[in-house]
């Protein structure tokens, strides 16, 4: 027979829920904390006493009370202390972020990316020159405690190498490797597919929160997708799951840089939008990216008749994925991210149509379609949730780690 879990095993467990709840919920009391966690308050004292001593938590009178007696100390985040790095590595943009426990944004850096062969060294750098730039304007006492990356591609599982990204050109790139070597913080660098991660960030912090089943989909050159069930995200078996870009919804439909045609990628991404509005200029510098996606936007908006059709050929195929992954996933909500915020805004009757055409009644009833509340940044708050997970799962050893 197994045995059951020792009182240090409880303890490292409930040391991370205790942070988990500081971190995703702010500051708290301990009183709520007592609720929340159903344990007693000698217990929670000594947790907290431990998160304290550490430097991961600070405890403080509340500032208002409003109530007799005595007051119930309040649990805050030691944000500027201990952080991590976030990168967000897209077609057109490269961002990086010091982020704060409590998932502030302390610092953060932002360039234009030119779209291109994926070059790894030149990449890793100036990335890693950003996050040495942040470090160098932090205190004496601060203290990294993680760094993750979100990357438009296909990421395995488990060693941060980049499989296949079309619209990175990139392939068999190991990027966290790198990333890790150049940042010289002897920390590995996690990577994940930025639809994955923004569909955490939304979760946990976006306007998905406390939504169990949730369906992201997130658009820039291409179209991604992540996928929550039942609270947990679904990576698949390799970490490659949440493809549904790729699924095909038109055979012998348009080309897809995945090799396939008539993908939802294909019919509804960036490129097609485009060529339909009568927009596409091949030239490199040409205007393109979220923006260009924008000016259509905002054309159809204005009256622009060739714009209005192109956002309701597009909204009509992307209404259809929808509808797909309705049926087949039944989830609370969808949430349109990246350039498909925009593009859901303007073709939301094209979309509604098709779910009311091709998802089955018992699905559609209660779903809601809403779009990002994290808008740009959703990629790089779920890459900082992803560089936390390690810490709100065993706090003291993950901290003893990168201080020793």
């Amino acid at each position: 027979m197994r045995a059951g879990p020792s009182q240090e095993d409880i303890r490292r467990h409930n040391l991370g829920a205790l942070l988990r709840h500081v971190h995703l919920g702010g500051p708290i009391s301990r009183a709520e904390l007592t609720t929340r966690m159903g344990l007693n308050r000698s217990t929670i004292m000594a947790l907290t006493s431990d998160l304290t001593a550490a430097g991961l938590v600070r405890e403080e009178l509340p500032r208002e009370t409003g109530r007799a007696g005595r007051p119930s100390l309040v649990v805050r985040p030691e944000s500027s202390r201990v952080y991590v790095f976030a990168f967000d590595v897209g077609p057109d943009r490269l961002a990086v972020a010091r982020v704060g426990l409590g998932g502030a944004i302390l610092d953060r850096r932002e360039v234009a990316r030119r779209r291109g062969p994926f070059e790894l060294e030149e990449l890793a750098g100036m990335l890693a020159g950003f996050a040495r730039q942040m470090r160098r304007k932090t205190r004496d006492d601060t203290v990294c405690v993680g760094a993750a990356a979100a990357v438009s591609g296909g990421v395995r599982k488990g060693d941060g190498v980049i499989r296949f990204g079309p619209n990175l050109q990139a392939e068999e790139v190991p990027f966290g490797e790198e990333l890790g070597r150049r940042l010289g913080l002897g920390l590995p660098v996690s990577v994940g597919n930025d639809a994955n991660l923004a569909a955490l960030a939304e979760h946990s912090r976006g306007v998905g929160m406390a939504v169990r089943d949730l369906l992201y989909l997130h658009g820039d050159v291409g179209i991604g997708g992540g996928i929550i069930a039942g609270g947990h995200l679904l990576g698949g078996h390799e970490g490659y799951g949440g493809e549904v870009g790729h699924m095909v919804v038109n055979p012998g439909g348009r080309a897809c840089g995945c090799g396939s045609s008539g993908c939802l990628e294909a019919e509804v991404g960036e490129r097609a939008l485009l060529e339909a509005a009568g927009r596409l200029n091949p030239h490199p510098d040409a205007h393109q990216g979220r923006e260009a996606v924008r000016a259509v936007v905002d054309a159809a908006d204005r009256g622009d008749i060739r714009a209005q059709e192109a956002l309701k050929r597009v909204g009509d195929w992307l209404g259809l994925g929808v509808a797909n992954l309705v049926n087949i996933f039944n989830p609370e909500m969808v949430v349109f991210g990246g350039m498909l915020r925009e593009v859901y805004l303007g073709s939301a009757a094209q979309v509604r149509t098709r779910l009311a055409l091709h998802a089955m009644a018992p699905q559609r009833e209660k779903l809601r379609l809403r779009t990002s509340s994290l808008a740009d940044d959703a990629t790089l708050v779920g890459a900082a949730e992803l560089a936390f997970a390690h810490v709100l799962a065993d706090p003291l050893e993950a901290l003893a780690r990168v201080q020793g």
